[in-house]
């Protein structure tokens, strides 16, 4: 598969992921970007062991890890990260809420159900995160009920 197909087919999904993680509009983008320089640098290793976008989401995840473990040492302001006005115009307000529910999640929960919600199949996540198929739908369905009653909540 060519790099550029791979962008084209990739990207959103991995935008969308790594949204899920950083909730800030420009720190996944950024986090989506370094995912395909590292894809592009090292594609050539790829050894079709796994499928090729079981493979990409294990690098955007495991990019958004090291991103929040920096951050965990840096810390920044104490300010709450927010999409910028425009950007918070465009995205739905319970698709805005979902974002935030999900950033407030531990990082594992967070990567489940951030595949999950890009449909990658439950032995596919399993591969991903390095967990059981039978624990990664008991977490699924932990995470949804969580998400559910902070939906709840709210109204």
């Amino acid at each position: 598969m060519e790099f550029e197909e791979i962008y084209k087919t990739y990207w959103d999904r991995i935008f969308r992921l790594c949204m899920g993680f950083v909730n800030d509009h420009s720190a996944a983008q950024d986090l989506a970007q370094e995912t395909f320089i590292i894809v592009w640098q090292k594609l050539e290793t790829f050894r079709n062991e796994s499928s090729i976008g079981t493979w990409i989401f294990r690098i955007a995840a495991n990019n958004c890890l090291r991103q929040i473990e920096k951050e965990k040492r840096f810390p920044k302001s104490d300010l709450p990260i927010n999409l910028s006005e425009e950007k918070q115009q465009s995205i739905e307000p319970q698709i805005q809420f979902l974002y935030k529910c999900i950033a407030e999640l531990p990082e594992a929960d967070r990567i489940i159900i951030s595949l999950e919600l890009e449909e990658i199949k439950q032995a596919e996540i399993a591969k991903i995160v390095g967990i059981s198929e039978a624990n990664v739908r008991v977490k699924i369905h932990r995470i949804k009920e969580k998400l559910t009653q902070k939906f709840k909540q709210n109204g």
